[in-house]
Parts: C-alpha cells; structure tokens; sequence
C-alpha cells in the first residue's frame, strides 16, 4: 500500500491539533490563524482569492471571514473601485497576534525538519510543491461539483 498521502495527512492533522490549541489563548480557533496570516501577508486580499490560496470552499472561508471579524482581528473594507467588492484587512489585533503565528510556524518548521539537511529540506519542499501542483486540478474539477474518474 502507498502511504504517502496518510503520512502528509498525520502531519497536517497533528500541526493543526497543536495550533488550535496553541492558539486558543489568542482567541483563534479551528484554523483561524491561516486566515489571519494571509490577510497579514497579502492585505486587501478578496474573499475568493483567500479561499482558494487556503484550499477551502467559499462557504467555509466566508464564514471564518465573519467570525474574525466579529471577533475584531480583521475587517472588511470597500474596494474604492467596485463597491460590491470587500477586501479583508487586518486590524491591530490581528496585526498583533501575527508574530506569534510565525513563531509558532517557524518552530514546527524546526522540528519537522530537525536532522534533515538543508539539501533534503530543500528537496522536500519542491516535491511538495510539486505534489500540491498534481491535486490543484483534481481539487478545481471537485469543488465544481464533478467527480474525479478512478
């Protein structure tokens, strides 16, 4: 049997499980704090754009969009040229808890890497990238409402 995507999911499963409870004290649950990242890095960023670079359907993504409004660590503002356009800023608060979602990365980072060289570090981010290119299609073709051929 081919393990490779068990392994790749063990791994995001349980990055996932230590944020979201490394980041309950901050007020983020459940995969939150990508959001938040995103709209730190690419402030001004539209809605649909966040879904897709998170890999999440618009639902999903619109309603961890409300609750991070609500809860104050981002807003919504009018695109100054097509007023039915909103682009997502980061507030103060979630300008504030940024850095400690980087820490945080970059400590996992750390630790998913220790005694890897940084040849074979390199070499496994490209074929990440590489096997992240391969399901983009698959993923565009199943959130359309089609099935994949077997």
């Amino acid at each position: 049997m081919r393990d490779h995507l068990r392994e790749v999911g063990m791994i995001a499963r349980a990055l996932d499980s230590i944020s979201n409870i490394e980041f309950k004290e901050l007020e983020l649950t459940k995969g939150q704090y990508l959001y938040v990242v995103r709209i730190c890095e690419e402030p001004g960023i539209i809605q649909e754009k966040l879904a897709e670079l998170i890999k999440v359907d618009r639902s999903t993504a619109a309603r961890a969009i409300q609750k991070l409004e609500r809860e104050g660590f981002i807003r919504r503002v009018d695109d100054p040229h097509n007023k039915k356009i909103k682009r997502l800023h980061p507030t103060e608060k979630g300008q504030a808890v940024y850095p400690l979602i980087l820490r945080e990365h970059d400590h996992s980072t750390d630790v998913a890497l220790a005694g890897l060289s940084d040849q074979e570090a390199e070499q496994l981010l490209r074929l990440l990238k590489r096997v992240r290119h391969n399901i983009e299609g698959d993923w565009e073709t199943v959130k359309r409402g089609h099935k994949r051929e077997y």
